[in-house]
């Protein structure tokens, strides 16, 4: 799948979440890599054998104050392993959709024991 096709995978994603929700994503990046760093994996503890599709990289809408940092969160989303753990395109599809969607939430400061609830784990 071209870099192209799969970012409108991506924007799809994107679009199912409800504008009053997207109003809310305006100090969001979402960014597409290949492969996590084996830095990253290593700050987050994963072993080498699990797979990360997505990272949520911010604070909270609900744990902001006047004194959170400006920064933009960010929302990565790893093309690599989605393309590798779903070649069916409509299954990618589908992941990529819940992996786009599980990461918002993050923003939205659902965590991922209410995720799990939902069934979106």
């Amino acid at each position: 799948m071209s870099d192209h096709e799969f970012e409108r995978l991506v924007k799809e994603a994107l679009e199912l979440i409800p504008k009053e929700f997207r109003n809310h994503m305006d100090n969001v990046q979402l960014i597409i890599e290949e492969e996590p760093s084996d830095e990253l994996r290593a700050d987050l503890g994963l072993p080498k054998d699990e797979t990360l599709f997505g990272l949520y990289d911010g604070v909270p809408l609900t744990e902001r104050t006047t004194d959170s940092p400006a920064f933009p969160d960010r929302i990565t989303i790893f093309r690599g392993p989605l393309l590798e753990e779903f070649p069916n395109p409509v299954k990618l599809r589908r992941e990529v959709a819940r992996t786009v969607i599980h990461e918002i939430a993050h923003h939205f400061g659902i965590d991922e024991d209410r995720l799990t609830e939902l069934g979106w784990d």
